[in-house]
């Protein structure tokens, strides 16, 4: 094969490598785009909605009624915690019964 063979045949194959790798990139980009499209279409899915009645499981508040243990949901913090009505601080999803 002489010089100028080799020369057009590397050029070829560079370029080849080239548009490979730009399908690959548009292909990529194409799927991040929809992923974040049904990402951000979709409703997360959590465990308490402001208002919501949530009762304390009964080993953290030993001695009192469900009624005692019961208190409705202030607002859903993004962390997934919650603050309550009449209660001070966060709480967590395990820390109450789970919903019959």
């Amino acid at each position: 094969m002489n010089r100028r063979t080799k020369q057009v045949v590397g050029g070829l194959v560079i370029a080849a490598g080239s548009v490979g790798a730009l399908g690959a990139l548009l292909v990529k980009k194409n799927t991040d785009r929809r992923q974040r499209k049904a990402e951000r279409d979709t409703v997360p899915d959590v465990w308490a909605r402001p208002g919501m009645a949530v009762t304390f499981r009964a080993e953290l508040m030993p001695g009192r009624d469900r009624l005692e243990r019961s208190f409705r949901v202030k607002e859903l913090l993004p962390s997934g915690r919650v603050l309550l009505d009449g209660t001070g601080g966060e709480h967590a999803e395990k820390e109450f019964e789970q919903i019959r």
